[in-house]
């Protein structure tokens, strides 16, 4: 099977707690189970596997707590996402990025090239750039990046402590109710919603699930424009919970376009590009805590022409 190498190392630091595994090999085989030892093996071997100052590891090489060790992640060769990343704002410290539907934003998984982190260090020629907050590979839209790694605290702490605005557009098939209203044309736009309740780890464990109890989540809900059986929502998260927007949605009845796990887990499939979820983080607004400079920093609305006629597909 062909495969591909990160051009970045990762890394991983050597715990304290662990006392049975004598080697950094045997540490690497039993702490990432879904690796084989014989892979692990092989990287060493081909000296892909080395400390922080460069000196490689061997196979008998000790384990050393508190000690980094680095490695170049493989995987089967990369399917290419079509679709272009975009530049939006760039100063002296942070780059605002426009991250294209199925583009991951960090190497994970299965994608270690074809991510928005390796595609903008390689577009800018910044080795440093890392990421202020997290977007779902299904999802589009506006990025944080950081040129200075030692500054990326600051900035995910506007995530962190509530201190930067965000605004995403979605499209979603309007309930029965909300359609012969629009039908009628007793529909009064903008109508908003106010959404709380507790979400928790669903099953499978990369799912969301809400269940009773004291909320955690809360998202504002406005419900912008109509056009045939669709709406164009802007969804303001208070709180960041995965997967918090999707999940608001479907507790409302309305599902994204084309979300593949709520309400309804569907079965894993190779990415569909004439298919993406409905879902844009459309707007960022903040003050810089390093510069001081008010940003109200957008991109372009989801097209929900492009859902009446035909240009998107739905699932």
């Amino acid at each position: 099977m062909s495969t591909v190498r990160a051009a970045h190392a990762s890394h991983i630091v050597l715990p304290e707690h662990v006392t049975d595994k004598p080697t950094v090999f045997s540490f690497l085989s039993n702490h990432f189970k879904q690796i084989d030892a014989s892979v692990w093996q092989q990287r060493i071997i081909d000296g892909k596997v080395h400390w922080r100052d460069g000196r490689l590891i061997t196979l008998d090489c000790a384990f050393v707590p508190r000690e980094r060790v680095y490695y170049y992640r493989e995987v089967a060769v990369e399917k290419k996402v079509p679709f272009a990343e975009n530049i939006i704002y760039e100063d002296d410290n942070i780059i605002v990025a426009y991250k294209p539907h199925f583009l991951a934003v960090s190497p994970s998984g299965q994608f270690v090239n074809e991510c928005l982190v390796n595609r903008l260090r390689i577009k800018t020629g910044i080795e440093t750039l890392v990421t202020a907050h997290r977007l779902d590979r299904a999802t589009a839209g506006l990025m944080l990046l950081c040129k200075i790694p030692e500054q990326r605290s600051i900035y995910h702490d506007l995530f962190k402590h509530g201190n930067i605005t965000k605004h995403y557009h979605a499209i979603a098939r309007l309930t029965p109710e909300l359609q012969q209203q629009h039908d009628e044309k007793s529909l009064q736009l903008p109508l908003s919603w106010t959404v709380k309740n507790r979400i928790v780890k669903g099953d499978p464990t990369f799912t969301m699930q809400i269940i009773d109890g004291e909320a955690n989540s809360h998202s504002s809900i406005e419900l912008m424009t109509v056009k045939g059986e669709f709406g164009l929502f802007k969804l303001s998260p208070i709180t960041g919970k995965t997967h918090q927007l999707r999940l608001h949605m479907a507790s409302l009845g309305m599902p994204l376009v084309n979300d593949r796990l709520y309400p309804t887990l569907l079965d894993r499939c190779d990415d569909n590009f004439q298919q993406p979820l409905q879902l844009l983080a459309q707007q960022l607004k903040f003050t810089d805590p390093v510069t001081g400079v008010e940003h109200d920093i957008t991109t372009k609305a989801l097209d929900i022409e492009a859902l009446i006629n035909g240009v998107v597909d739905i699932i």
